[in-house]
């Protein structure tokens, strides 16, 4: 019988659709609103998130229904995880898929949904809905936060 856990046995091509759902941390941060810039590609998120994001659970208000009020959500799939380059580092799917361990507050580990936002990885309470902004001023909520989080736990995990 084998003990591991199953992102730690299988690939992203194996998961049941249920094990692919819950390698989902809860963070909100694919659903913030990226710029990318059409002559270099690079791509900086804001702290702007779509419209279906609850920034309390930082969680989609319309998951199932979601493609019929944002067409252009982007659906995380085992084929383009290893192609979506914004996907924040602290990412179950990333993380998974470059063959590293969760974190000890996703879900998954801790057991509490709560821990991503405890840790201060999540997108609670930093976020402004897209609904309450002029989108020609997207720019001036650029910021570095959701590539950033959980620096500092490598750092440390690191020095350990």
């Amino acid at each position: 019988m084998n003990d591991l856990p199953f992102w730690k046995r299988k690939t992203l091509a194996e998961m049941t659709v249920a094990e692919w759902e819950s390698l989902c941390d809860g963070c909100g941060l694919c659903c913030l609103n990226k710029i990318e810039e059409w002559d270099s590609g690079d791509i900086y998120f804001t702290s702007v998130s779509c419209k279906l994001l609850d920034g309390e659970s930082c969680r989609c208000s319309s998951y199932e229904n979601r493609w019929d009020f944002v067409p252009d959500c982007v659906q995380l799939t085992k084929e383009n995880v290893p192609d979506i380059a914004w996907l924040p580092p602290t990412c179950g799917y990333r993380l998974v898929n470059e063959g590293r361990d969760l974190y000890w507050w996703h879900p998954l580990i801790s057991g509490d949904p709560e821990t991503v936002h405890a840790a201060g990885i999540s997108a609670r309470g930093r976020t402004i809905n897209e609904n309450e902004i002029d989108i020609d001023d997207l720019e001036d909520y650029v910021v570095d936060w959701p590539l950033t989080v959980g620096e500092e736990k490598d750092e440390e995990e690191e020095e350990a």
